[in-house]
């Protein structure tokens, strides 16, 4: 995906100063931006102002070159129009070409991905309705709009989907679906032990690690359960999402989830010990010598003896590169393979955004993996499972 180049087209709609972060986004993940701007679009914001965040002139006048709507077609992987007004996914849908954009549009043969901004009424009005679906027929993937405050003072569906919500959907129109008809249960995060009202046992895990399988699962084109223990991230839109605190409540997720799973990736830290006994009220200082603890259930050990033809992938969060303790992890729980990461490396483990790792499968065969973004270790995970599944396993 990386150096693919993307058309951005901007119109007349007040939602216009979003695609400024829109194009900044998009380079951030490695994309070449090229914008184009209706002239209504120019009322808003300036085309410098593009200029300036992508490094490339902006593009508003259809006979500055009289082949740009054929070579800026011919060059880019996808269409973006964010924000799309209601004239321009009417003009769209009837093919009519009278700027620079609506030619691009039936020059490009890639795929297109629309972000509707406009007023309620006028994103209700049957004429709109009917273009957006006679568009999609053909193809054409929207993403939003979503209901809110408007730029007009009224409150309604047309404000434009998030930044975040638009970028992620341009990365997934880009991204292969090699893993469309999976459906993967990925757990992540940590586990919450109460031990009174107060206090808890748990571990470092932010759930980053399994938020970015989730997520580079869903852009390959996987329907994805993401069960998660208590984290700061975000959940996916478009994944479906389950809310966990307790080893026990993860359990039993991931039981009552795993008969429609295809694959199971448990990145989860999920606590190894819980309270005997919680206290209904919080225990003073003076009140307390010890506390007596119980182990969890083994969650993945568990999974591994029920999986049956699915293909089953876990982590060794160790202190240290101990392969020979993650080959026993990997039989004794019956795992396809295990993905090790010494936490005590720079730039890996816990609350970072990337990680280092190596991978082990049945055979015994182990790859070594450099400091990667911890998306990229999700993409190399997933890739194991594809090879995996080709060797038969599923």
């Amino acid at each position: 995906m990386v150096n693919s180049k993307i058309l951005l087209g901007i119109t007349g709609s007040i939602a216009a100063y979003k695609s400024v972060e829109i194009g900044r986004r998009l380079i951030d993940e490695g994309y070449s931006v090229q914008v184009v701007m209706t002239k209504s679009a120019c009322n808003f914001i300036t085309p410098l102002t593009l200029e300036s965040v992508t490094g490339k002139p902006v593009l508003t006048d259809l006979f500055s070159d009289p082949f740009s709507h054929i070579n800026l077609s011919k060059e880019s992987s996808l269409l973006l129009i964010a924000p799309a007004t209601a004239n321009t996914i009417n003009k769209l849908r009837c093919g009519i070409a009278d700027d620079l954009l609506s030619n691009l549009w039936l020059t490009h043969e890639g795929p297109t991905l629309i972000a509707p901004a406009m007023n309620h009424r006028m994103y209700r009005h049957f004429s709109v309705q009917k273009s957006i679906k006679e568009l999609q027929k053909l193809g054409v993937n929207f993403v939003g709009p979503v209901s809110g405050s408007l730029a007009c003072g009224e409150e309604g569906e047309g404000r434009m989907a998030d930044v975040s919500t638009i970028v992620e959907a341009a990365i997934a129109a880009l991204t292969q679906k090699d893993l469309k008809g999976q459906h993967i249960l990925v757990t992540a995060g940590p586990t919450l032990e109460a031990i009174d009202p107060v206090r808890f046992i748990s571990n470092r895990s932010s759930g980053k690690m399994g938020y970015a399988i989730a997520k580079a699962a869903l852009r390959r084109g996987a329907k994805v359960t993401l069960i998660s223990g208590p984290t700061s991230q975000m959940p996916l839109e478009g994944v479906y999402f389950i809310s966990v605190e307790k080893a026990s409540e993860m359990e039993t997720a991931v039981l009552k989830h795993l008969p429609k799973a295809t694959a199971v990736i448990m990145a989860a830290a999920v606590a190894d010990f819980a309270p005997a006994i919680i206290n209904q009220s919080k225990i003073t200082k003076n009140n307390i010598s010890s506390i007596t603890l119980k182990k969890t259930t083994d969650i993945l050990k568990k999974t591994g003896k029920i999986k049956n033809k699915r293909i089953l992938i876990g982590f060794a969060a160790e202190t240290g590169k101990n392969i020979e303790n993650a080959k026993a992890k990997l039989k004794e729980k019956n795992l396809d393979l295990i993905v090790l990461n010494d936490v005590t490396q720079k730039g890996a483990g816990f609350n970072v955004d990337t990680n280092i790792v190596t991978i082990i499968d049945r055979k015994g065969k182990v790859a070594d993996y450099p400091l990667m973004k911890k998306i990229e270790v999700a993409n190399v995970i997933l890739d194991g499972l594809l090879e995996v599944r080709k060797r038969g396993n599923l």
